[in-house]
C-alpha cells in the first residue's frame, strides 16, 4: 500500500467513523429510547450516573473500531451494490443488536430492573436504524455501490451436502455452549471479582439456558456465512474478518459507560465477550469454509482446495 492509498484509506476511516457516530447519536431520538433517571433505591443497585463527555469519547473510539472491521469485508468483497449493503446490514444488526438483546429480553425475569421492559422494543429499533443508515453509506464511500460482481465459479466455500450441514451445525452449537460457559467461568467471573455477587446476586441460570445458547450459536453461524461466501482470498482472511466482526461489533460496545452496568462488570464482560467471540468466529470459518467428509477430516488439509479458491 503506497502513501496515496494509505492517506485515502485513512480519510475513508475518518469519514466512516463520523458517519457511524452520527448514526448512533440520532438513532435513540428516532427510536424513542428513554433513559430513566437514576434511582438510588433500585432493587439491583445497578443504575449509575454516566458522564456524557466520557460516554461520547468512548462511543467515538468504538465507532472507529467498528468502521475499520466493517470496512475490511467490504473492501475484500466480490459482491457489490445492494447485495453487499444488505449483507453488511444483516451482519451489523445481527451481531451488534439482535444477538445481544435476545439475552436481555429472555433474562428480564432474572435480572430485574437492569433494563426497563419498555426500553426493549426501542433498543431493537435503535440498532436497526444505525445499521440501516450506516450500511449503504459505508458501501458507497468504499466505491462498491456500483460495478460488476466478480465471478465465483471456482469458489468452493460452503459447498457441501446437507448431511454435512446438519452435523456441522450441531457441532458448532455445542462448541458455542462450551466457549460461552468456559469464558464466563474462567475469564468473566475472576475479572469481575466481588462485583459479580453484588450485581448478579444469587442468580441461577434457567433450565433453558443450554438450548438457548445452542440456538444463539447457530444464529452466529448464519451471520458468518455470507461473509465467508463473499470474501476474496484465502480462508483465513474470512476467518479474520468474521472474528473481528463478532468481537468488535458486540464486545466493544462494553467500552461505553452505561446507566445499567457497573464499570467492574462492564470491563470484565468486555474482555470475556471480545475474546470469546473472536475465537468463535475463527472456529466457525474454519469449520464451514470448505467440505469435510467427516469429523475426523476437520484437521486434514483438503488436497487441491487452495488452488480451486480464487486467489487475489
Amino acid at each position: 500500500m503506497n502513501t496515496k492509498m494509505m492517506i485515502t484509506f485513512g480519510l475513508k476511516m475518518i469519514a466512516l467513523t463520523i458517519v457511524l457516530f452520527v448514526c448512533f447519536a440520532v438513532a435513540p431520538t428516532i427510536s424513542g429510547i428513554f433513559i430513566p433517571p437514576v434511582d438510588s433505591g433500585t432493587q439491583t443497585g445497578a443504575a449509575q450516573a454516566v458522564e456524557p463527555e466520557s460516554a461520547a469519547v468512548a462511543l467515538l473510539v468504538v465507532c472507529a473500531f467498528q468502521a475499520v472491521v466493517l470496512s475490511y469485508p467490504i473492501m475484500r468483497s466480490r459482491w457489490t451494490g445492494w447485495r453487499l449493503v444488505i449483507t453488511i446490514f444483516f451482519v451489523h444488526y445481527g451481531v451488534m443488536t439482535f444477538l445481544s438483546q435476545i439475552e436481555t429480553v429472555l433474562f428480564l425475569n432474572y435480572l430485574v430492573d437492569v433494563v426497563p421492559v419498555e426500553m426493549i422494543p426501542a433498543l431493537f429499533l435503535e440498532g436497526a436504524i444505525v445499521a440501516a443508515l450506516f450500511s449503504p453509506l459505508a458501501v458507497l464511500i468504499h466505491g462498491k455501490m456500483k460495478g460488476s460482481e466478480e465471478p465465483q465459479e471456482t469458489n468452493q466455500r460452503l459447498v457441501m451436502p446437507w448431511t454435512e450441514w446438519v452435523w456441522k451445525l450441531v457441532l458448532i452449537a455445542v462448541v458455542y455452549v462450551v466457549i460461552y460457559f468456559s469464558f464466563g467461568w474462567l475469564v468473566f467471573m475472576p475479572l469481575a471479582g466481588e462485583a459479580f455477587q453484588s450485581y448478579y446476586g444469587e442468580l441461577q441460570g434457567p433450565a433453558w439456558i443450554l438450548p438457548l445458547q445452542m440456538v444463539r450459536g447457530i444464529i452466529w453461524t448464519a451471520l458468518a456465512l455470507p461473509v465467508i461466501r463473499m470474501m476474496k482470498g484465502k480462508w483465513w482472511e474470512a476467518g479474520l474478518a468474521v472474528g473481528l466482526l463478532f468481537s468488535v461489533l458486540m464486545g466493544f460496545l462494553l467500552l461505553i459507560p452505561n446507566e445499567f452496568m457497573p464499570d467492574a462488570i462492564r470491563r470484565a464482560h468486555f474482555v470475556e465477550v471480545s475474546s470469546s467471540n473472536f475465537l468463535f468466529g475463527w472456529i466457525v470459518v474454519g469449520l464451514f469454509h470448505r467440505h469435510h467428509g467427516s469429523v475426523r477430516n476437520l484437521f486434514r488439509r483438503s488436497e487441491g482446495l487452495e488452488t480451486r479458491e480464487v486467489r487475489i
